[in-house]
């Protein structure tokens, strides 16, 4: 059976279709993963373990990026990661001041789900499209930077929820450590980095399984129109900023499209929100289920978009290496 050619006909297959499968498992048997015998077991572990997959990716992934490359992994993953913030704050300034109801916009859509929609990128996508399109180490090590989007407190920060969170410095070590530890191993001794490598591709697969079994299919149903407008517009708004940054900072526009999605753990934003803030109490649900239908719009928008856009891409270059041939 051609399994792994099957699989590489899709874009970014690799990290797709076991996220498909993970989200099929969580949508048929939801109740499996309530159950303490279940997640404590090796298949809960595998279908849960997302923060332990992504520890191991960047500790192989490190070791394939020499200390020579680090200036280019700030620049790239800096410029995207402002263009997600910097767009969703500019989104979040202009929903204060057109909407006196910050809580019900448009198509039930509330400021929450928009800001935490918009706000944090799904690094599986990211750099399984990378990795599968063929671009440098330091294009994929650039998620490393954009990873701090995770969690509440961008969301609470750009919402303006003034003192409620703070910022430890030690958010930002334990999110590059793994990729540190890697980056010393692999430029320390070449065997050690031979040998790291090539768990790297492994864990795209294996990250997509545990982010699918995150995501419940329903979801999108129960969201309607409202979730599937915000995961479009998460595609094309982010899409257009993060590829002129992608593009000013020496790329081709590739990194900034294959940016341009919502990450599964952005679906516990609003519900953690809630928790620190009962102004978001009566949003919390319809907010969780519309960003977790934006997850999934935008898991096949953003790959379809990338992969169109790097096959011009190619086939541009090879256009101009025949020109100069003639």
């Amino acid at each position: 059976m051609q399994i792994k050619a099957a699989i590489d006909k899709i874009p970014a297959g690799l990290m797709l279709v076991p996220l498909f499968i993970g989200s099929m498992i969580r949508t048929l048997f939801p109740e499996a993963f309530e159950s303490q015998t279940f997640t404590h077991s090796f298949t809960g572990g595998l279908l849960t373990g997302t923060t332990a997959l992504l520890g191991g990716f960047y500790l192989c992934l490190g070791s394939t990026i020499r200390f020579n490359a680090t200036g280019y992994v700030l620049k790239k993953g800096g410029a995207l990661w402002f263009g997600k913030i910097g767009t969703t704050f500019a989104i979040a300034l202009l929903i204060k001041s057109i909407f006196p109801d910050q809580n019900n916009l448009f198509l039930g859509l509330s400021a929450l789900a928009i800001v935490a929609a918009f706000s944090d990128t799904n690094g599986a996508i990211y750099m399984a499209l990378m990795g599968q399109l063929g671009k440098k180490k330091e294009d994929i090590a650039a998620y490393s930077i954009m990873s701090i989007e995770s969690g509440p407190f961008f969301t609470m920060l750009i919402l303006g929820i003034a003192g409620l969170a703070s910022f430890p410095i030690s958010a930002f070590v334990f999110t590059l450590l793994p990729l540190l530890v890697g980056m010393i191993l692999g430029n320390l001794d070449e065997k050690m980095r031979d040998f790291l490598s090539k768990g790297e591709d492994v864990f795209i697969p294996l990250l997509g399984l545990s982010i699918g079994a995150g995501i419940n299919l329903t979801n999108v149903v129960k969201a309607g129109l409202s979730g599937i407008f915000l995961g479009i517009a998460v595609v094309i708004i982010t899409g257009v900023a993060l590829f002129i940054l992608d593009r000013i900072t020496g790329g081709d526009g590739v990194g900034g499209l294959a940016a341009s999605n919502t990450a599964g753990n952005a679906a516990a934003v609003p519900l953690s929100l809630a928790a620190v803030n009962p102004i978001y109490n009566e949003v919390a649900v319809s907010a969780t289920l519309q960003v977790s239908a934006a997850v999934i719009v935008t898991a096949i928008l953003s790959p379809a978009l990338t992969v169109w856009y790097a096959k011009r891409v190619e086939k541009k270059k090879v256009q101009n290496v025949g020109n100069i041939g003639m």
